[in-house]
């Protein structure tokens, strides 16, 4: 863990309620794919958790839905001002068992994670299928980012007003692959575990205080005992979760 100060280069809106920030600093602390890092806002004691999208030499790029007051107030924020940041916040998704052609599964605001992923996946000679669920098409981002580097890409919604009318796992049945990494909602989760064929790995959300396993606040029981989704996790492998 890393404390640093960020300066934002740009806060935009890119799709219903989903804003992009990219922030200029020391990113030496983020080494894998699936961390996060966790920002002080002014006027709010806890600090708010983000899961990182990308990584670029001293650029950091996070994606956040604007759901309550804190990242209502983040959402205000403009370039040049500048955030006290944690960085290299958890353990990430393990590439060495992606296997040929792994899947990477992202619902709404659990897709920005995915990214960083699929790129590093992209870089050791893999083939990623991604498949991303969101409610509606107002809620869709990141599709041709995927595409750009060269993953075989697949879009569902609830509604049916884009890609393929259901959910994530309507698109999974079909598909043939060889480790899957997910990280959305928790009903998503309890879905893929009827759909999925393989090993793999699931990225947990829980209301966390500190950020880095002081507090115990997000501590979970799994077979391996009790672990602190932000210190343990955010990733866990399917074979030790309890559902």
């Amino acid at each position: 863990m890393k404390q640093s100060i960020f300066k934002i280069t740009s806060n935009e809106k890119i799709a219903r309620d989903i804003f992009k920030m990219t922030l200029a600093g020391d990113t030496s602390a983020i080494t894998a794919p699936g961390q996060f890092v966790n920002i002080k806002l002014d006027g709010f004691f806890l600090r708010r958790p983000i899961s990182v999208c990308d990584v670029s030499g001293d650029t950091l790029t996070v994606i956040y839905k604007a759901v309550g007051k804190g990242t209502d107030e983040l959402a205000t924020y403009v370039a040049g001002e500048s955030i006290d940041t944690l960085t290299g916040l958890g353990n990430g998704y393990d590439l060495a068992c992606a296997g040929s052609r792994p899947l990477l599964v992202g619902g709404g605001v659990g897709v920005p994670p995915m990214y960083k992923l699929c790129k590093d996946l992209v870089k050791q000679g893999k083939k990623p299928i991604v498949v991303l669920g969101f409610n509606t098409k107002t809620e869709i981002f990141y599709e041709d980012e995927f595409k750009s580097v060269g993953a075989e890409v697949h879009v569902a919604t609830a509604d049916g007003s884009y890609g393929v009318k259901g959910f994530v796992t309507d698109v999974i049945k079909d598909l043939d692959y060889t480790y899957f990494y997910a990280c959305g909602p928790k009903p998503m989760f309890y879905a893929l575990e009827k759909t999925v064929v393989t090993d793999g790995e699931y990225s947990l959300e829980e209301r966390m205080g500190c950020g880095f396993g002081a507090c115990l606040g997000c501590t979970i029981e799994t077979k391996n005992g009790a672990k602190r989704v932000c210190k343990d996790g955010p990733v866990f492998k399917r074979s030790e979760i309890i559902w």
